[in-house]
């Protein structure tokens, strides 16, 4: 895996993080007490200039009453992991907006699909 790629990876678990911590009402400093960190590295954690340890990562998921799965989803690009996340995204609208927008998902594919083609 290249540098990029890895980077990559930690800045869009970084924004889980921070997104996670935002919905339960936490604030950075909260949160580096929590997990005995300094405040400058909740900020580059978040940020995704450093990576994170599988301790952390369940310490994170504990505090955020999540699964670590729920904080890792976000950066992977594999099929099951992203239909995870449209499944979530889809449970917050209502059935008539949830039947447009596949309506508009199944146009895009089949456009997509023509163009490969």
């Amino acid at each position: 895996m290249t540098k990029s790629a890895k980077q990559e990876i930690n800045q869009k678990i970084g924004q889980s993080i921070a997104k996670h911590r935002k919905v339960i009402g936490m604030t950075q400093a909260e949160l580096a007490e929590r997990l005995d960190l300094s405040l400058d590295a909740v900020s580059r954690l978040e940020r995704g200039n450093i990576g994170l340890s599988v301790v952390r990562l369940f310490e994170l998921a504990e505090i955020f009453s999540c699964e670590t799965t729920d904080l890792l989803d976000e950066a992977s690009h594999r099929p099951r992991d992203m239909a995870r996340q449209l499944e979530e995204l889809l449970g917050q609208i209502d059935d008539t907006e949830r039947l447009k927008l596949l309506a508009i998902v199944e146009q895009m594919v089949g456009m997509l699909r023509a163009k490969s083609s």
